[in-house]
């Protein structure tokens, strides 16, 4: 595979073709360039509306100068080559949902500083230690997370639904199902 590009060439890219200006835009998709996106740079500075980013699909190892990001609710770097979401904290004052499926993520800690953080989608990484979700019980409005396909889904087996909703009570939804039960209905 070539080497990718980094964040200012694909950012310059999407300008041309989409015809918007970087620093109005409210949403910004660098999708599955090609070729691809391996190396975020000083110039995502220049994105001072954006609400929703999307780098899905694309080579970025590391996640750096997202804190001159002010608007930023969703951020997704799914399909990429993580290994940690450090620098994450950057969102930390404006960030509401984190879709990073497909990554190789095994810690969880950076994701604590997100206050704000109600979505968070971990579907195929690397997650094997129960304890990592304790950083998640930090985040008063998580209600909804996928961890579907990490390895601590198996290593707890059958207790895995009961195990995570212990960590996190404030949780709705695990894996896209619902954890609340309903109440029974009594017939009169």
């Amino acid at each position: 595979m070539g080497k990718g590009i980094a964040f200012k060439d694909g950012l310059k890219k999407w300008s041309e073709k989409t015809g918007e200006n970087a620093s109005e835009a409210t949403v910004v998709k660098l999708n599955g360039w090609i070729p691809a996106i391996d190396k975020l740079d000083a110039s995502l500075a220049t994105l001072a509306k954006c609400e929703k980013l999307s780098f899905s699909t694309n080579m970025i190892d590391k996640l750096t100068n997202l804190n001159t990001l002010p608007e930023v609710k969703i951020f997704s770097v799914g399909r990429n080559n993580l290994k940690s979401l450090n620098g994450i904290e950057g969102l930390s004052e404006t960030l509401e949902e984190l879709w990073a499926s497909y990554n190789n993520v095994d810690k969880l800690k950076a994701v604590a500083s997100l206050k704000n953080l109600r979505v968070f989608y971990l579907s195929n990484n690397n997650l094997k230690d129960i304890n990592e979700l304790k950083h998640l019980a930090e985040l008063p409005k998580l209600e909804d997370l996928v961890l579907k396909g990490c390895p601590v889904e198996t290593i707890l087996g059958e207790n895995y639904r009961l195990k995570v909703s212990e960590i996190l009570p404030q949780l709705k939804k695990l894996d896209g199902t619902s954890l609340i039960s309903s109440e029974p209905t009594v017939e009169t």
